[in-house]
């Protein structure tokens, strides 16, 4: 590395390890884990009328093919895509603070496709890098309790946040009961 590389290089380091360090805050963690388990538990919801067809692309000697229809929410593919699109859907939220308490939570300020107002939003572009800590807590909460995430969504649970957040995985501190979302 030659030395007009090594200025941006550790500069890039400083940038990343404070990152990092900033997403196991405890107010980043359990707001990532808390907007996770309503956008996750938002999806499970709107697909858990809908049904998919699985099985064997395999034909059988008579010309048929084994497939069934099974809920949507049970597919593997649907849970897959799912925990893979949904950290991208942590710029929709924002840092709060309580004028009372002085507790900072994550709120979602953003409309849902579907919602009335939804076309007006979009017309208007949004971003910032606020938000970056939040997906990345987001994604390593995913892959930390993939399978917990998954066992609540076969279990057809309700209350994800409270249930991931504050129970299994501790990041809400099982005394934390937040609703904001």
């Amino acid at each position: 590395m030659g030395p007009s590389r090594l200025p941006v290089a550790l500069l890039l380091l400083q940038v990343l390890l404070l990152g990092a360090m900033g997403s196991k805050e405890p107010d980043v963690r359990c707001g990532a884990c808390r907007a996770l388990m309503d956008e996750v538990e938002y999806d499970v919801t709107k697909a858990r009328q809908k049904k998919t067809k699985v099985g064997s692309y395999r034909i059988r000697p008579d010309g048929t093919q084994e497939r069934r229809k099974v809920p949507l929410v049970q597919s593997e593919a649907f849970l897959v895509d799912l925990l893979d699109k949904v950290c991208e859907r942590m710029n929709d939220y924002q840092l709060e603070e309580d004028p009372m308490t002085k507790e900072k939570y994550f709120r979602r300020y953003a409309p849902r496709k579907g919602d009335k107002i939804y076309k007006e939003y979009k017309r208007f572009y949004y971003y910032s890098d606020a938000y970056k800590p939040l997906k990345f807590a987001c994604e390593n909460i995913i892959e930390e309790y993939e399978d917990e995430i998954f066992s609540l969504i076969v279990q057809e649970a309700h209350n994800f946040a409270d249930k991931m957040c504050s129970g299994k995985s501790d990041l809400c501190g099982a005394s934390a009961n937040h609703t904001e979302f």
